[in-house]
């Protein structure tokens, strides 16, 4: 009989962009592989790949206790339908409803993938600090399952979930974001004419867009020529997105482009001159290492998640983060050195061989699943 792979995903579009080949990959190696998550329009494209759907309503934008209690007993109810021998957790709240849901059912091997600690640990104030709290709580539940293997994307979050939660450093790797196509984003020449400056990215304050907004500002303001672009919507689901009002505002300006939701990035990227991502905190941000994979230099905040995906001086350059003034300047040095993006593209180019290449990401997970199937 083939091995079950469950994975448990918030919402299908971030599984298709995000871990789609490792799901591929788990099914051409023999797995029966079922994907339960919030569905858009993806469903479709899932099953044509031979991946078994499962609509999940597991609400993002809610905290309250009343839509964690039914998305638990979902989750719990599926579990013993399906009988997994795997399931993969991705993101916060699968994580931690799933990592409890499967301590209930006994599920014999669970692999919680930490994309990043998420706005809990970026927010401030007293209603963060006892939402960090209870979090810890459940933490300590979940990674305590002696079946469990935690994947983070930086030394970082490994370093403070294990503190945070108890979580036993033997059951913890690290595995440096959901890879890159090294095929598909192809290292293309610099554009040329007046340089592009574009951030790619969920139109999140977390994100940094009010900062690159600024940046972009100040580097007009001193007569620099330069592009300004944003590429990305907003995500009402996310407390931090930005709204109808806050995009017609950086439209009136007519500083910044919008240019909205992009699919092909692969596409898009190369239009760019120079990738930037001013975020408060990640994982491992895919939209940098895409942009590395396409020979594009990158400005971004040295912050745990960022500062992992680039080689400062050498493939980018770190902005110190929330600083819109320290980020116009970086812009303007790349602005005003064609040769030194040029070095930087390459630079970056090699760094995507050497460290992201996404057939090294899609082994690692195989042979994680492989290790916890034979385990069982």
């Amino acid at each position: 009989m083939s091995k079950i792979l469950l994975f448990v995903v918030n919402v299908d579009w971030f599984f298709a962009s995000h871990r789609m080949p490792i799901a591929l990959a788990a099914k051409k190696s023999g797995y029966e592989v079922h994907i339960a998550t919030a569905l858009t329009d993806r469903a479709e494209e899932f099953r044509e790949n031979g991946l078994i759907v499962h609509e999940l309503i597991l609400k993002r934008n809610g905290a309250a206790i009343i839509n964690a209690i039914r998305s638990l007993y979902e989750m719990v109810f599926l579990f013993r339908a399906i009988r997994p021998d795997v399931i993969h957790l991705v993101t916060i709240k699968p994580v931690l409803l799933g990592g409890v849901a499967a301590r209930l059912v006994n599920v014999p091997g669970v692999v919680a993938a930490i994309s990043g600690l998420g706005y809990v640990f970026t927010a401030r104030g007293l209603g963060a600090q006892i939402r960090r709290w209870l979090i810890a709580q459940i933490y300590r539940f979940v990674l305590s399952n002696r079946r469990l293997r935690v994947i983070f994307q930086n030394e970082n979050d490994k370093e403070i979930l294990c503190e945070f939660s108890g979580l036993n450093s033997d059951r913890a790797l690290l595995i440096r974001g959901s890879g890159v196509d090294l095929v598909r984003y192809r290292s293309m020449p610099l554009p040329t004419g007046i340089p592009v400056i574009m951030m790619a990215a969920r139109l999140l304050f977390d994100k940094g867009v009010s900062e690159f907004v600024e940046a972009a500002r100040i580097v007009h303001s001193k007569g620099v020529l330069a592009r300004f672009v944003l590429v990305g919507s907003v995500d009402e689901a996310n407390p931090t997105s930005l709204d109808s009002d806050d995009l017609e505002k950086i439209a009136r300006d007519g500083i910044v482009e919008l240019w909205g939701h992009r699919p092909d990035m692969a596409s898009v990227l190369i239009e760019a001159s120079v990738v930037v991502l001013p975020s408060y905190r990640e994982g491992l941000p895919k939209v940098l290492i895409e942009a590395a994979a396409c020979g594009r230099p990158v400005i971004t905040t040295d912050v745990p998640g960022c500062r992992d995906a680039i080689l400062s001086g050498i493939t980018g350059l770190l902005v110190p983060v929330r600083d819109a003034a320290a980020l116009a300047s970086a812009l303007e040095i790349l602005i005003n050195a064609p040769d030194v993006r040029e070095k930087m593209g390459i630079a970056g180019r090699k760094l995507a061989e050497e460290v992201f290449d996404l057939t090294g990401v899609v082994d690692a997970h195989l042979d994680l699943y492989e290790k916890m199937v034979t385990a069982t």
